[in-house]
């Protein structure tokens, strides 16, 4: 019986994929034998890889939508095919609701929404001429579904990049799948910017019910069975990966019982 996940013979974007969530992303499918072409700003130093299998790359800011329409193109002429787009640019810096100015709210919603929207299409034009269609998997995360204080439009940009993937899975159907992985916290290589030193790290995990927070890998295999056969059913969905989740606040603030 032929492995489900095996991905050899598909073509794979990745945006942002070249460090951080994305990187944990691009080995995942790149182990299961597809070919794999990071989309960013400028270069990897050294490229993605697993084993002797390297991600390609395809420089573009995808906040810029001629930048991306062209990093399309080249990479469909290249491979004759766009099987899966994982859309996982995004991020933002804190900065206080009340201070921030137009200008950077505007950045941040067009980093975390807009930009996976145009590259959604991009892809969509491909996979609507293609027999085997395609799967568009939008990176969200648990700030959508949450208060985001310090990160105020990254929380709306992400609520809303939740609400687009249902809007496309309809409008795209039958041949587009377009699915969200909403995230939880994630170690990286830049988890000390937001969560302190490896104490600070493993202070946060504590407070996950599964005693850790997620690392790159977790949210990749996620993405794996997403784009996979085992998910032909799933469309419009969108997949919460958190370890359970933060306990609601009220638990460690009652004396109940004591």
């Amino acid at each position: 019986m032929q492995n489900p996940l095996d991905m050899q013979g598909r073509l794979v974007i990745v945006t942002g994929g070249a460090r951080g969530v994305g990187a944990g992303i691009t080995r995942s499918f790149l182990e299961a034998g597809a070919d794999v072409v990071v989309i960013g700003r400028s270069a990897p130093e050294t490229p993605v890889s697993s084993g002797s299998r390297e991600a390609a790359f395809e420089a573009a800011d995808v906040r810029d939508p001629e930048q991306l329409s062209a990093a399309f193109a080249a990479i469909h002429a290249r491979y004759g095919r766009i099987d899966v787009l994982v859309n996982n640019a995004g991020g933002s810096p804190p900065a206080e609701a009340a201070t921030a100015l137009p200008r950077f709210a505007e950045s941040i919603i067009r980093l975390n929404l807009l930009a996976p929207l145009n590259a959604a299409q991009c892809a969509n034009r491909v996979m609507q001429q293609q027999a085997s269609g395609g799967v568009i998997i939008n990176i969200a995360s648990v700030s959508a579904i949450r208060p985001s204080p310090g990160t105020a439009a990254y929380g709306a940009a992400k609520a809303g990049l939740v609400n687009l993937t249902t809007s496309l899975a309809v409008e795209w159907a039958p041949k587009v799948r377009v699915v969200a992985v909403i995230s939880g916290l994630v170690e990286t290589e830049q988890s000390h910017l937001h969560y302190g030193d490896a104490e600070g790290v493993a202070a946060v995990g504590r407070t996950i019910p599964l005693g850790r927070m997620a690392v790159p890998a977790d949210i990749g295999q996620t993405c794996l069975y997403l784009a996979s056969p085992l998910a032909s059913y799933v469309s419009g969905s969108a997949l919460t990966v958190h370890g359970g989740g933060e306990a609601p606040a009220f638990l460690s603030a009652s004396n109940a019982g004591h």
